[in-house]
């Protein structure tokens, strides 16, 4: 059997295969993964469905496997509960979704094999590199994070009238807020717990000092009539479906608002993976009405802390379908944002007040997908301008030619 598979896609798209098939009983499941670039693939992310483990390993349980790659090294792996069956009444293992594991390919590497086994010790509880939660301490923010990239965005609390007399802090708004960071390991709960006036200067973790205000921030998203950008206030409700160790999958919930005449709900869900600096936003609208609309997905124009002196340059990369700023500081360094919309045609770019903007026909009830972005030249990985602009047309390139996963039972 083999499978195709996006970059950050949760779901697998089954190809068929005269003859393909999983034998029960085998002693353990090998995984052939291809593709077809010539540049590396850090932390590329393999899924399969846990129907096919249990096809070919039948009774494996989630705590009793081991990933192995080709030289025997054991690998992290997650299992997750998207799509699993409701029950297993039997404990014959099956009531889990897909299993979930990663590997880096080199320049010029384009097929690697692991096989999957049952074991009769637990297996290990792998670290975390992943972590979405909503934040009940701090006026119903919602944050997510990897080891590379922190991010989050504002809930109903926030956008309440502040009592007289109470200096509550008032933000409307859907945008999208980054955090960035300088090391490895988790900082949302360390950051929360020391503070807003910590967390807004290096100390040395990283810090917030991205701009969001009353625009989109980097990826919130809106609906485009040509000449407004009508848009929807903070999230509603919140879902977590996966927290790692390696994946991260959430939705936010946006109650309908005005576009233009046609009332214009939203769903987003997002797929946060290890090792990457790009999220997978998908983003359900529904709406009346209209066949369909047009959404568009921006970045903040004036992103940087105030008293920055920032210099933005936006950039616009048709080939890569993507949207990207390149921002100097005074003090805190250069960052890049990026937006890639796949289905965006070349000239698909547009501009209001606040945002640059990329945009592509939606249809109600059909999801359009997405992958925001953001690097800092005190991350490590970016020194220049130049570095985050082939980073971006390398995850592009990533989008366009997914991974494809062979499975084959073998005694």
């Amino acid at each position: 059997m083999k499978l195709r598979q996006q970059l950050l896609v949760p779901a697998i798209l089954f190809s068929a295969m005269a003859g393909a098939g999983i034998v029960n009983a085998a002693e353990r499941l090998t995984v052939t993964v291809t593709h077809t670039l010539d540049q590396a693939r850090p932390s590329e992310t393999i899924t399969i469905p846990w129907t096919e483990v249990n096809r070919a390993l039948p009774g494996a349980l989630l705590q009793k496997i081991a990933v192995k790659d080709a030289s025997g090294k054991v690998l992290p792996y997650q299992v997750t509960n998207v799509a699993p069956q409701a029950k297993d009444p039997k404990n014959e293992g099956v009531a889990y979704g897909e299993l979930i594991f990663q590997h880096n390919f080199a320049p010029g590497e384009k097929k690697a094999t692991f096989t999957v086994e049952k074991i009769d010790t637990l297996a290990p509880v792998f670290p975390s590199k992943v972590s979405a939660r909503y934040i009940q301490e701090r006026l119903d923010d919602f944050a997510w994070e990897n080891d590379k990239v922190a991010h989050r965005t504002y809930g109903p609390a926030l956008s309440a009238p502040a009592p007289e007399g109470s200096g509550k802090e008032v933000l409307v708004t859907s945008g999208m807020d980054i955090w960035f960071k300088r090391v490895p390991y988790p900082i949302v709960d360390r950051w929360y717990n020391k503070g807003h006036d910590h967390y807004h200067h290096d100390e040395g973790e990283g810090m917030d000092m991205y701009n969001v205000g009353k625009s989109r921030g980097a990826g919130g998203a809106g609906i485009w009539d040509g000449k407004t950008l009508y848009t929807g206030v903070n999230y509603a409700n919140w879902k977590v479906i996966a927290n790692g160790p390696i994946r991260a999958i959430f939705e936010l919930s946006y109650d309908a608002w005005d576009a233009g005449g046609a009332k214009v709900s939203e769903v987003k869900r997002f797929t946060v993976d290890a090792g990457h600096y790009f999220d997978q936003i998908d983003s359900t609208f529904s709406f009346t009405g209209a066949q369909q609309l047009t959404a568009a997905i921006g970045l903040n124009k004036t992103p940087a802390d105030k008293g920055q002196d920032a210099k933005v340059e936006p950039i616009t990369q048709p080939a890569d379908r993507a949207l990207l700023q390149w921002v100097e500081q005074k003090s805190n360094g250069a960052f890049g944002t990026a937006i890639i919309v796949p289905t965006a045609g070349e000239k698909d770019y547009a501009e209001d007040k606040l945002n640059a903007l990329i945009t592509a026909k939606i249809v109600s009830g059909q999801p359009l997908r997405y992958y925001v972005g953001a690097g800092w030249t005190r991350g490590g990985d970016f020194a220049k301008r130049e570095d985050w602009t082939k980073y971006v047309s390398a995850q592009a390139a990533r989008v366009r030619a997914p991974i494809t996963v062979a499975l084959a039972a073998t005694k």
